[in-house]
């Protein structure tokens, strides 16, 4: 059945018409309700066709995938809301945290926790370093957005060829045992999965409420609202800059260390993220970083529910279709609002 077009948008092109739908006018009034009604419907259809062991078992598997996207998308999309920065290295952050677990994990052979923990703080090293002799000069220099965006391409082939430089093309694993499994209701798992999943959620956890109810987190919101009113307020903005860097380049380290434990670690593993991770700001909402976190998991589902019924090797397209059809009827993608953090 087509959707009912409104009498007053039959003179309107084709893309304003879409967006006057019904249907588009529902997403618009109550996103979060409609996308979790839409996702509910797709999950019944799934359930129908195809069992509800084999839905789940997908969707499992979908969250380990989704936690790897949303703690790159919420580093990300924390730069971009507070200092407008598209930043296109932020893929390189991912696999510089891996090689640096991978050092060590394997190299100095010492246990992988440590491995994660040293990469997350040498992740959010970078970012900050990278932040006092590039993006901070340049914004000083009031550089344009055609400017930053070329330089963070730059920036994110020196990290990359630089690590290859040093480290060769040679594909490595992190030091975990990939064939053990877990079991949970009739549901089968990696070892490696399930870990992934569990300090993903717990992270991601936890940076939505360091957001939400800590006053760095209130100071972050106010830096994205209006970064030269908060300065007005008294709020020492430099020091807040720095902080986000920290926090996206950690959480890039720590999502760079998570992927390399269900794949492999190689100089392109960040970026053969970056995209999807791209799809899943857009998608929760351009700088708005609680729905970064919602977009990441709810990509990484449903990429992997794809699999049921196309062949895997085209799963990251089912992805991108999904996005492309939510910013036809809502640009702004679902959790799109006018603060940005």
């Amino acid at each position: 059945m087509e959707a009912q077009t409104l009498p007053e948008t039959k003179g309107l092109p084709v893309r304003e018409r879409v967006r006057e739908t019904v249907p588009a006018q529902l997403l618009a009034r109550n996103p979060e309700r409609s996308a979790f009604a839409v996702i509910g419907l797709f999950v019944v259809v799934l359930i129908a066709l195809y069992g509800l062991h084999d839905v789940a078992q997908t969707g499992l598997n979908g969250l380990s995938l989704g936690s790897v996207y949303a703690l790159g998308a919420v580093g990300l999309t924390l730069v971009y809301g507070i200092l407008k920065l598209v930043n296109f290295a932020h893929g390189e952050f991912l696999t510089f945290g891996a090689y640096t677990a991978f050092v060590v994990n394997v190299t100095l052979g010492l246990p992988l926790v440590i491995g994660a923990l040293v990469a997350i703080v040498t992740t959010a090293v970078l970012g900050v370093a990278f932040e006092r002799v590039m993006w901070g000069p340049m914004r000083a220099r009031k550089a344009g957005l055609l400017q930053l965006l070329l330089m963070s391409i730059g920036l994110a082939f020196l990290i990359r060829y630089g690590i290859q430089f040093f480290s060769g093309t040679e594909i490595r694993q992190l030091g975990v045992d990939r064939t053990e499994t877990v079991s949970l209701l009739g549901l089968t798992l990696g070892k490696s999965e399930a870990i992934v999943i569990v300090v993903g959620l717990a992270v991601l956890i936890s940076i939505g409420l360091l957001l939400k109810l800590t006053l760095l987190g209130k100071r972050m919101r106010a830096l994205a609202d209006n970064l030269d009113l908060a300065e007005t307020a008294g709020i020492d903005t430099s020091r807040i800059v720095l902080y986000t860097w920290l926090l996206a380049g950690g959480s890039a380290g720590l999502a760079g260390v998570l992927a390399a434990t269900v794949t492999d670690v190689r100089p392109e593993l960040g970026f053969g993220f970056l995209l999807a991770i791209f799809a899943a700001v857009i998608l929760g909402g351009i700088g708005d970083a609680f729905g970064a976190l919602v977009g990441g998991l709810v990509l990484g589902v449903v990429i992997e529910w794809s699999t049921l019924f196309i062949d895997f090797r085209y799963k990251i397209v089912v992805g991108f279709v999904v996005l492309i059809l939510v910013l036809i009827v809502r640009p702004q993608g679902i959790l799109g609002k006018a603060r940005t953090v």
